[in-house]
């Protein structure tokens, strides 16, 4: 009880310092006129978003580091033995691995040769790949996670050295996952807030302390930039913000082993990019038809006539059933 009182505790500090530090970066953003260039091809509507502050990431981000960071000063720096706390050090590592990617990106698509179309797909592709098979390695040779729990089984499943190449697909997967969420106001922090606290109540259940205050801290620190990111958003969080959110909700399921609960929990991201990988699909199997209106999937309600709050209340609601789903069904 006394850890689950400092977790939530813990959010609300970090909710706080995001929500006071927010206004200020702002100010910067719009100064240095760091703003969201909106695709001819999304909904006409869109157009009012043009040049919204982008990369808003930066926002949660730093208070999350600056709060981890000093909670684990002592761990970090070896002073205790057993090492609890360093379990924190590769999805810190990973959020600031995945925001410089991400960062990368926003700016050329802002400022770049690329304008208005970012970075290289197969180039972002390439360096997610190489930044997962790291972390997918640490996790498995210098961490020693457990590989695999499923619902139903009293024991670890052992994945030899597969485990790598699995884990790798994961991270990769949920980064563009998320991403694929980010585009309506408020859509992509909710969701990934939502699935984040999931997995860090069942850090607490597993009694990974430091884990779970990890996840709370960064669920808080969410709430405090959809301060500014709810309908109408002033803040949009680019893609400095969703790759690292769905790296780092990728690494802390492989953390506590419960990873295939990402396909409960993270049912809406899963949602998003199944639909573009769909959508592709069947445009170059039916040389040129459309199985949806518009990808990924959020387009394609609001273009049924759902308006943007409605979409991103009723996405959130089936995260949050699907959390609570999750959360119990890895206690089976």
């Amino acid at each position: 009880m006394r850890q689950i009182a400092l977790s939530l505790s813990l959010a609300g500090l970090a909710f706080v310092m995001t929500a006071i530090w927010g206004g200020p970066l702002l100010r910067i953003l719009r100064h240095y006129k760091i703003g969201k260039i909106i695709r001819v091809e999304e909904p006409g509507h869109h157009g009012v978003k043009m040049g919204t502050p982008t990369m808003g990431g930066v926002m949660f981000l730093l208070p999350v580091l600056l709060l981890n960071g000093l909670l684990n000063a002592v761990a970090l720096i070896g002073v205790t033995s057993g090492g609890v706390g360093r379990s924190v050090l590769v999805p810190m590592a990973v959020m600031v691995g995945y925001a410089i990617l991400g960062a990368a990106d926003d700016l050329e698509g802002i400022r770049g040769k690329r304008k208005g179309d970012g970075m290289r797909a197969r180039t972002k592709f390439l360096f997610q790949v190489l930044l997962a098979l790291g972390t997918a390695y640490v996790l498995k040779y210098m961490m020693d996670v457990p590989d695999l729990y499923f619902p139903g089984l009293f024991f670890e499943v052992e994945l030899g050295w597969w485990y790598v190449p699995i884990a790798a697909f994961i991270i990769v997967a949920e980064s563009n996952a998320v991403n694929f969420t980010d585009g309506l106001d408020g859509l992509a922090g909710l969701i990934a807030a939502t699935a984040i606290a999931a997995f860090g109540g069942i850090a607490l259940i597993q009694e990974q302390v430091y884990l779970a205050r990890f996840c709370f801290i960064l669920v808080g620190a969410l709430f405090g930039f959809l301060w500014f990111n709810v309908h109408p958003a002033e803040l949009f969080m680019g893609d400095t913000g969703s790759l690292s959110l769905g790296a780092v909700l990728a690494v802390v399921a492989l953390l506590t082993g419960q990873w295939p609960m990402l396909l409960v929990i993270g049912i809406i991201p899963l949602s998003e990019m199944l639909s573009v990988v769909i959508q592709i699909g069947y445009f170059k199997w039916t040389k040129g038809k459309r199985f949806f209106k518009m990808a990924p999937i959020h387009l394609h309600f609001e273009l049924l006539g759902w308006s943007e709050t409605q979409v991103v209340q009723r996405f959130w609601l089936i995260g949050l059933m699907a959390a609570l789903i999750g959360i119990g069904l890895s206690q089976v």
